[in-house]
C-alpha cells in the first residue's frame, strides 16, 4: 500500500500541469501564518489556475528510498 502512494500521487501531480487544476489539501482550516508559513495554500477545494508551468512531487520511504520528481508542461518548438 505505501509503495503505491508514490506512483498515485505522480499522476496526480502530472494531471495537475496537464489540467491546471490544483488539488486541495483537505482539513487544513487554519494555516499557521504567524510562524512565518505564509504559503500559497489551496485549504478544501481545489483551485484552476490559468497555467501550470511546473511541479514537484517528493516521496520519502523507510531506509532512505527516496526520490524526487519534476513534471513541466511540454511546449511544442515551433519551427
Amino acid at each position: 500500500c505505501l509503495g503505491g502512494a508514490g506512483g498515485l500521487e505522480a499522476v496526480v501531480t502530472a494531471k495537475a500541469v496537464s489540467t491546471g487544476w490544483i488539488p486541495p489539501t483537505i482539513n487544513l482550516d487554519e494555516p499557521d501564518i504567524d510562524d512565518g508559513c505564509d504559503l500559497d495554500y489551496t485549504p478544501n477545494k481545489a483551485v484552476k489556475l490559468a497555467k501550470v508551468r511546473a511541479a514537484i512531487t517528493d516521496n520519502l520511504g523507510f531506509g532512505g528510498q527516496n526520490a524526487a520528481l519534476v513534471f513541466r508542461h511540454y511546449e511544442h518548438a515551433s519551427a
